[in-house]
């Protein structure tokens, strides 16, 4: 295995855990929002925001600590620049923000596995008639015959 073969697996297994993992915590979300609708009759509203200082929280970036992580947390908190961009992730819904991204990691992970299969593709020596696989064998035949009509 090249170092590209290896790069393009890495990269596509990585959007690939990446997007699905964002599919399923965004099915979760839509789950827990559903179960709180059905039990309290209200629509619980989660905004990005919201889900950042969870996951702020979950890392462990105490309201007293210093470095960009806890910049972040004190803007959420309390927003002194970037309103705009502020409400938005006010306004937001999480659940959208995670499909938007599960979309994205399995976008790169079938990019990745495009650009591998062009690569064993070309790296691949072939003669004349080889086919491909057993499903192509007859689209291969048919190319040959095509060919030495054109020929002859």
């Amino acid at each position: 295995m090249t170092v590209r073969e290896f790069g393009l697996r890495a990269g596509g297994a990585t959007g690939a855990a990446f997007g699905f993992g964002c599919l399923a915590a965004f099915l979760a979300l839509i789950a827990f929002q559903v179960y709180r609708w059905f039990r309290e009759g209200e629509w619980t509203h989660i905004g990005v925001s919201d889900g950042l200082r969870a996951l702020l929280t979950h890392l462990g970036v105490a309201p007293d600590s210093s470095g960009r992580l806890a910049a972040l947390s004190h803007w959420l908190d309390a927003p002194v620049d970037w309103l705009g961009l502020h409400k938005v992730l006010e306004v937001l819904p999480a659940s959208l923000a995670l499909f938007a991204v599960s979309i994205l990691g399995n976008s790169i992970h079938v990019y990745m596995s495009d650009r591998l299969r062009e690569y064993r593709h070309a790296a691949t020596p072939r003669t004349r008639g080889q086919a491909v696989s057993s499903a192509g064998a007859a689209g291969a035949a048919q190319g040959d015959e095509y060919a030495e009509r054109k020929e002859g």
